[in-house]
């Protein structure tokens, strides 16, 4: 696909050079945390979007779904419904919290999983479609002022506080003029580089931030990458049955 081949090199080329670092003490690197979650949380708004995920495997044919995405963060709840292919549709995930279950409409019959588990075979990971929320799961143990490219950025170093937060450790580099996260690269606990994600380009609804696309690299398989698209984000209130698991039964009827 030209178009995730595109984004791939925009998105290294941003990665490539960072000039020299100094260690800030002076910065509240948890106040930066607040600041990231701040930006995407949706607060008393419920968030919905159409998303595009295409995934790239070497030798083999893209792997294309579509899929509704609607978030409610003020109660941490996500729900998923696919819509393409049709060979999947139906199937949908809703998540409260640390839960998450996988719906199937052929057995009719839910599956728990886990927000750390892949979604749909994808480099992607189901807790990517969560609220930011950093700033409680995560201590920063290194923080310096930094390039990524020409960019004036923040680099963090983020552990997680306990073995339930899906990712163990994080690098980030975040913009400094206005926080938005460009790059991230996700750790194993036993610090094994996992997956290296982009965001080059981010939409404004209703002066919040979401990305208008995200590139996820398998760091582990290599030419297997992940881009996942944003299209026709909403912010317009949702009827509190779309956060139940009933109503990924009902939507299939």
């Amino acid at each position: 696909m030209k178009r995730l081949a595109g984004v791939a090199l925009m998105a290294f080329a941003l990665f490539c050079s960072s000039g020299a670092v100094s260690f800030a003490e002076s910065i509240d690197w948890k106040d930066v945390l607040v600041h990231i979650d701040a930006l995407s949380n949706f607060g008393k708004s419920d968030f919905s979007a159409e998303i595009t995920v295409v995934s790239q495997k070497p030798g083999e044919d893209d792997d294309t779904i579509v899929a509704r995405y609607f978030r409610r963060d003020k109660e941490d709840m996500f729900t998923i419904v696919l819509l393409k292919p049709e060979t999947q549709r139906g199937q949908g995930y809703f998540s409260v919290g640390d839960e998450l279950w996988f719906y199937d409409p052929d057995s009719r019959k839910f599956a728990y999983t886990s927000l750390k588990d892949s979604f749909q075979n994808s480099e992607a990971q189901n807790s990517d479609f969560s609220t930011s929320t950093l700033s409680v799961d995560y201590t920063v143990t290194e923080g310096s002022e930094t390039k990524l490219g020409a960019i004036d950025v923040y680099q963090m170093t983020l552990v997680a506080t306990s073995r339930t937060v899906p990712v163990a450790k994080r690098k980030i580099w975040v913009r400094r003029d206005n926080y938005l996260p460009l790059k991230e690269e996700h750790y194993s606990v036993s610090d094994r580089l996992m997956r290296t994600l982009a965001y080059p380009k981010y939409q404004m609804v209703t002066g919040k931030y979401v990305p208008a696309s995200m590139l996820i690299i398998d760091n582990l398989k290599k030419g297997e990458k992940t881009q996942i698209t944003f299209v026709n984000p909403s912010v317009t209130q949702l009827p509190d049955a779309v956060f139940t698991k009933e109503y990924l039964e009902r939507v299939n009827k």
